[in-house]
């Protein structure tokens, strides 16, 4: 039977968690780990964990033995039914005041519904985003704890050790807010990623067939964005992989890649999120259904058959235009993340999370996928302003767009001159001049709702709140529908 030496216990040895251990032993701390197929328990101790302060188990009753009290157990294992049974599993061998930590990527609600069952048993529940990949992982990811804030100051010193570092050595990681807010954060985290991932994708479409650049030139391209105002983890890899050949090939591996994307959900989730707070994440949206459209490659290559969109040449100045690409991707990306801070802004409000926009932008600026420079200046703007209704509405962010604006607008319309699907920097573009429209047509929406509903429509010269239905035929009456919305 195992001593209690161990600081904290891992449950699942697939990559993420592999990597965690390790970084949590470089740390200085020890770690005991347990597997379901526990060959691979005895595999990683005398494999990469060798000689390192690691303790195999190959029990769960072994694993609980060899935790110092507050024990700390951190699951990471599928999403989903799993992680009940993990904790299942373990909960009737801790004792009170212990703490079960979900590091997967969990849907927020069962993060929420965990940890007031947990609380009811005497136990503390985290459930936290870990973001950065294998190499993250490894050398110091993002982390974005939530749960029951009891357990925060027996995690912290581990999870601010493991995590990556920005300027002065502040830790990208800091405690998100209760139930399931830390997990929230991190799926809001997935869907910009998602939004990122497409703009860039867009940009390499637009480039590649409208201007004929080849992967020499892209990885060029990328590569001078990415010492600019685009500095980010998503664009130095992008760069990366125009430069790498398939060895067997000798091609750019990037051109032999089928492209049909996959997802995990993430993403989904966000959106969805999105419509239940009623928030306008039409950017991510977009993302999401651009990977949906893409795994529809047989059917795409049929109707690429049947049906036929412009054949135009471009004609105009190719640096320049190369240049308004960056900028439709930069302004892009401030809507993105405009749309994002806006969505956690009201989900934090109607779960009473209190979450700090700044301090999640801080959490983001390095480890994680999303990392960029870019995340400086939003940390900045919510530290002008905590309350700020929109990133747009900052005074630098704003200058940024005005400046971005008109080369966003001849790549976005240089795109549809040319057949170039841009679903999200298009949809970035329309929610900008939403956003900034005094008016919009929603006057002949509200008035087609009651003419056919008699939804009822407020007015311009009245009071808001005073809602009013018109007999627009002559045949339907006084009679109104209640007002609300969904």
């Amino acid at each position: 039977m195992s001593t209690a030496t161990a600081d904290i216990g891992l449950i699942g040895l697939a990559v993420m968690g592999e990597n965690l251990v390790l970084n949590m032993e470089s740390k200085g701390f020890t770690v005991a780990v347990f597997n379901r197929t526990t060959s691979k328990v005895d595999d990683f101790v005398n494999g990469r964990g060798k000689g390192k302060k690691i303790v195999g188990c190959h029990t769960v009753k072994e694993l609980v033995a060899a935790l110092k009290r507050p024990r700390k157990v951190m699951i990471m294992v599928k999403a989903g039914p799993a992680v009940d049974q993990v904790i299942d599993e373990f909960a009737p061998l801790l004792e009170p005041g212990d703490i079960l930590i979900d590091g997967g990527n969990t849907h927020f609600p069962d993060t929420t519904r965990r940890t007031k069952a947990l609380k009811d048993k005497g136990l503390l529940y985290i459930g936290t985003g870990v973001s950065g990949g294998e190499e993250g992982a490894l050398l110091g990811p993002s982390i974005m704890p939530g749960g029951n804030p009891d357990a925060w100051p027996h995690v912290k010193p581990i999870f601010q050790a493991i995590a990556a570092k920005v300027a002065g050595g502040v830790p990208c990681c800091d405690w998100v807010g209760n139930d399931g807010a830390g997990h929230f954060v991190k799926m809001v985290h997935n869907g910009i990623e998602y939004g990122d991932m497409q703009m860039i994708c867009e940009a390499y479409h637009l480039l590649s067939a409208v201007l004929g650049y080849d992967a020499a030139k892209l990885h060029e391209v990328f590569g001078r964005w990415n010492q600019g105002a685009l500095d980010s983890y998503l664009i130095e890899i992008t760069r990366d992989i125009f430069g790498y050949r398939d060895p067997e090939t000798g091609k750019p591996l990037v051109d032999l890649i089928l492209d049909a994307a996959g997802q995990k959900g993430t993403g989904k989730w966000t959106v969805i999120s999105a419509l239940d707070a009623g928030i306008p994440l039409t950017l991510i949206a977009e993302a999401v259904f651009a990977r949906i459209l893409s795994s529809q490659k047989d059917e795409r290559v049929n109707a690429s058959k049947v049906l036929a969109g412009p054949s135009a040449v471009f004609q105009g100045d190719r640096d320049g235009f190369t240049n308004d690409v960056e900028m439709a991707l930069y302004a892009s990306k401030m809507m993105s993340y405009a749309q994002g801070f806006a969505l956690i802004s009201a989900v934090s409000r109607e779960n009473n999370w209190n979450i700090n926009n700044g301090a999640v932008a801080l959490m983001w600026r390095g480890g994680c996928i999303i990392r960029s420079v870019f995340l400086g200046k939003i940390k900045e703007a919510f530290d002008r302003n905590p309350s700020l209704a929109n990133l747009m509405l900052d005074g630098y962010f704003a200058a940024e767009i005005a400046k971005a604006q008109p080369g966003w607008r001849r790549a976005v319309a240089g795109g549809v001159t040319h057949g170039i699907p841009l679903p999200a920097m298009g949809s970035a573009l329309s929610y900008f001049d939403g956003y900034r429209s005094g008016r919009l047509p929603a006057n002949l929406l509200q008035a087609q709702r009651d003419y056919f509903g008699a939804h009822t429509y407020e007015r311009v010269d009245r009071p808001r709140g005073q809602f009013l239905h018109t007999n627009w035929t002559g045949r339907g009456g006084t009679t109104a529908s209640s007002t609300y919305n969904v």
